[in-house]
């Protein structure tokens, strides 16, 4: 397996994370505006190669799409029209935000950066990535 690219695409911005050309580790890569999703893809593609690209896909506790599928669903179509060659998976997003604030937290960072809503998103794609490293990992259907 090559390289994973995993987004946590929100209403403003979008985290992004990517894996170790052996596809074991994850690392957050860059937050970026909506609009400059696709200029930095174009670009980072035409540097890398990746064999996959992973989505935050929001669900609520009930399984059911939550409301921000609303600004996700037209991204993710337009992922998969602009990149035909490359698989995109959706996983469960659930609590990743929740998670990225606890790891914070727990990293001893300092109020001002815990507010940080860029290293947020990065480090909840990270929290994506992983997740789907480990189901793949482990043989688990995503």
């Amino acid at each position: 397996m090559g390289r994973v690219l995993a987004l946590d695409i929100g209403q403003k911005r979008i985290g992004v994370a990517v894996t170790d050309p052996a596809g074991i580790i994850a690392t957050g890569l860059e937050t970026l505006g909506v609009d400059a999703l696709f200029p930095f893809l174009d670009a980072y593609l035409k540097e890398e190669k990746i064999d996959r690209i992973v989505v935050g896909w929001p669900v609520t506790m009930r399984n059911q799409p939550s409301d921000a599928i609303r600004y996700i669903q037209p991204v993710v179509k337009k992922l998969r029209a602009r990149y035909p060659g490359i698989p995109l998976e959706q996983v469960d997003e659930r609590f990743t935000s929740s998670l990225a604030h606890q790891a914070m937290l727990e990293g001893g960072l300092p109020r001002k950066k815990r507010q940080d809503k860029a290293l947020a998103d990065r480090l909840s794609a990270v929290i994506i990535l992983q997740s789907w490293l480990e189901k793949e990992k482990f043989g688990r259907k995503h």
